[in-house]
């Protein structure tokens, strides 16, 4: 299908702005993580159905094109804001006057009305979409991925509060966006309590699982190609290493597990606060008398990432807050049951004592109890690997992009009918 062919009231041209994270970026390192995978992966169907995907993005390295191509259809277009290196996420809003001038330049230098709908995702890039679409004359399509409010109500111990800058800006955002995406039915409610969004621009748009990579797969075959013991008790953690994700709840439950084959495997590398030390980890499970059970990988791509899910009896997401989950959803896909932290969109991704079970709080004695019970239960866990996988299976990126191609077309549609409203009122003064 091509841009001529598509359904009346979709764009033919949308504009994707990731200001903090490329889409290029492995996730799992630095701020990148489910945000880069749900980009991607949207993408890549948006332009399969004839729609033509710009992401627009901060370059971060002096050998960055200023174009690639991602997939067929989808260009990733870098600009310049800032220095490439060393500049934390919450360095960013000084430099969104930059990123906005780039943006604004990218579209000027086209004929006018080449774009027909921005897509932003996390609060710095609906701050540039908010000035791009009034230039431009297009309406705006929202989604946070986190909230600011959310995250200082469960501030994991040792974290920062989110500033109120972040705070305002978030709340501009959702005033000035035509649509707001939420992941979950929690966080749409989320939008609407603490941030006072209309109910009617808010619409629930569940992310997905890549079914053909995330499958059921053979255990021990994917922990010979990891290099991990073919008899050991395996739970992973797979993620970003910061406070806000909570690996250390995993390694402080491992400490009072009971059975001693049980290993902690941490797949992923330092990220926001967690950067402040790198080595908390590795220091805490020296202090409980486990390091010789905690196995660290670094953040694993494709295939391997897939090996990782397969290779663990179960997996880990402990996480304070989470807007959905990917992790949990790829795991169960891959018929792993998870035990996940009763959270935010967690509740969604996992269904409790179905694919995986739901802990409430972080206490290490209340994980330790749930996983023990799950280890000394193989014919328990295999009822949760058959749940896990069925559930999974209600999800999917096809799914998803044909919601959201949805909300682009009422997006569309309502924003055609205000402008010529607006017209005539002009037309009749």
């Amino acid at each position: 299908m091509n841009s001529r062919s598509l359904p009346q009231g979709l764009p033919r041209r949308i504009a994707t702005l990731s200001v903090h994270t490329s889409p290029l970026h492995q996730p799992g390192t630095g701020d990148a993580g489910g945000m880069n995978v749900y980009i991607v992966e949207v993408s890549k169907r948006l332009a399969k159905a004839g729609i033509e995907i710009e992401i627009l993005t901060r370059t971060t390295g002096g050998d960055l094109p200023p174009r690639a191509e991602l997939a067929p259809g989808v260009t990733v277009r870098h600009i310049s804001a800032g220095p490439y290196e060393g500049l934390a996420k919450e360095d960013l809003p000084a430099q969104l006057c930059a990123f906005t001038h780039g943006v604004l330049g990218i579209e000027a230098a086209r004929p006018p009305g080449h774009y027909d709908l921005l897509a932003s995702h996390y609060w710095l890039s609906g701050q540039v979409g908010w000035l791009a679409k009034d230039r431009w004359g297009v309406p705006l399509v929202h989604t946070a991925h986190t909230l600011a409010k959310v995250k200082n109500k469960q501030l994991a111990e040792g974290d920062r509060a989110e500033p109120m800058g972040r705070v305002v800006g978030e709340e501009q955002v959702v005033e000035q966006s035509d649509r707001l995406v939420a992941n979950t039915p929690t966080e749409a409610r989320e939008l609407i309590d603490l941030y006072n969004a209309p109910l009617e621009r808010v619409a629930v748009v569940a992310p997905g699982v890549d079914l053909e990579r995330f499958r059921p797969g053979d255990r021990l075959a994917a922990r010979a190609r990891l290099g991990l013991p073919a008899r050991a008790k395996i739970i992973a953690f797979v993620g970003r290493i910061q406070p806000l994700k909570a690996p250390d709840v995993l390694i402080r439950a491992l400490s009072e597990l009971r059975d001693p084959d049980a290993i902690a495997l941490i797949v992923g590398g330092p990220s926001g606060s967690g950067l402040d030390r790198p080595t908390s980890l590795i220091e805490l499970a020296e202090t409980l008398g486990v390091r010789d059970r905690v196995r660290f990988l670094p953040p694993q791509a494709g295939d391997r990432l897939a090996d990782v899910y397969r290779a663990a009896d179960l997996v880990a997401v402990p996480s304070h807050n989470e807007s959905f989950g990917l992790v949990a959803l790829e795991a169960q896909a891959c018929g792993t049951p998870v035990v996940a932290a009763a959270v935010g969109g967690l509740v969604t991704a996992v269904r409790d004592e179905v694919s995986g079970v739901l802990v409430d709080g972080h206490g290490a004695a209340d994980w330790a109890r749930v996983l023990d019970r799950l280890l000394a239960e193989p014919a328990r866990r295999d009822e949760l690997a058959l749940g896990a996988v069925t559930h999974a299976y209600d999800f999917s990126w096809d799914h998803t992009t044909a919601r959201l191609l949805d909300v682009y077309r009422e997006a569309m549609t309502e924003h055609r009918s205000r402008r010529q409203l607006e017209l005539a009122g002009c037309a009749r003064w």
